[in-house]
C-alpha cells in the first residue's frame, strides 16, 4: 500500500518541523510549502491525500487558498491555526475545510484528525459505486434507492427533513458542517441563517431515532458554536 502523501502548509519553520517529524515518524511522506503560493502549486502537481494548512501565510490568507482549492479538488483540508475564534472556525469550513485544529495541538489529537481524514480518502475511493446506493456506518444504515434508513436490523422511520439532514451528513463523513451550509442545503437560500433553532429541533429528533444514547451520541457530533459531524463507526 502506498504511504499517505501530506502537504504541510505553514510559514512557521518550528511548527513546519514539528508537523513534519511527527508525519515521519508515523511513516506518511510529506512535502512542505511555506506560503500560499507553493501550496496551490504543489496541490496541482504534488496530488497529496491531505493538506494540513495555516490560515496565517505571508502572502494570502489561508482561507482563500481553501476556496480556490476548492474549485478543482475534494482534497480533505484540515486547518491548523492560532485563530480560535468561532467566527474564523465557520468561515474556514464554510469556504470548504474539513477539519479545524487550534493552536497549541497536541501531536496525537493532530495524528487522530489525520486518520480521520485518510479514512474518508479511502472510503471514499473505495466505495464510490457502493455508496451511491447504499451507506453503511456501523450498524447505521441508508438505502438510498429506496429510501429507507435502518439501525441494525430494524427499520427507523424519518420525516422528509431528518432524512435530509441524515443523507447530508453521510455524504459529508467526517467533515465538520456548519450550521450555516447544513441550513442553506437543507431549507434553501432564502431562509435566514441565523434562525438555528429549527435545526436544532430536528437534529434533537434525529439523534433520538438513531442513537442508543442521544445525549451521547456516537454518529452526529456537536460542535458547538460550529456546526456538527457524521462520525464514522469501525
Amino acid at each position: 500500500m502506498n504511504k499517505p502523501q501530506i502537504l504541510i502548509v505553514e510559514d512557521d519553520a518550528a511548527v513546519s518541523n514539528l508537523i513534519a517529524t511527527t508525519l515521519e515518524l508515523q511513516n506518511y511522506q510529506f512535502r512542505k510549502a511555506p506560503n500560499g503560493a507553493a501550496a496551490v502549486m504543489e496541490a496541482l502537481s504534488y496530488r497529496p491525500d491531505v493538506m494540513l494548512l495555516d490560515l496565517g501565510l505571508p502572502d494570502a490568507d489561508g482561507v482563500e487558498i481553501i476556496r480556490k482549492i476548492r474549485s478543482w479538488s475534494n482534497m480533505p483540508i484540515i486547518v491548523v491555526s492560532a485563530r480560535s475564534e468561532d467566527t474564523d472556525k465557520v468561515e474556514a469550513l464554510d469556504a470548504g475545510a474539513d477539519d479545524y485544529l487550534t493552536k497549541p495541538f497536541s501531536v496525537d489529537e493532530l495524528l487522530a484528525r489525520l486518520r480521520v481524514a485518510l479514512r474518508r480518502v479511502r472510503c471514499d475511493s473505495r466505495k464510490v459505486t457502493e455508496e451511491s446506493s447504499v451507506y453503511a456506518n456501523g450498524e447505521l444504515k441508508i438505502d438510498y434507492a429506496a429510501g429507507c434508513v435502518f439501525v441494525g436490523e430494524k427499520e427507523v422511520h424519518l420525516t422528509p427533513i431528518e432524512y435530509k439532514l441524515l443523507c447530508l451528513l453521510a455524504k459529508n463523513t467526517g467533515k465538520v458542517l456548519t450550521h450555516n451550509f447544513i441550513i442553506r442545503e437543507i431549507w434553501g437560500s432564502g431562509y435566514s441563517a441565523s434562525d438555528t433553532s429549527s435545526l436544532w429541533v430536528f437534529m434533537a429528533t434525529l439523534r433520538k431515532k438513531i442513537e442508543a444514547e442521544p445525549a451521547h451520541p456516537k454518529y452526529i457530533k456537536t460542535h458547538i458554536g460550529v456546526g456538527y459531524r457524521m462520525m464514522r463507526q469501525g
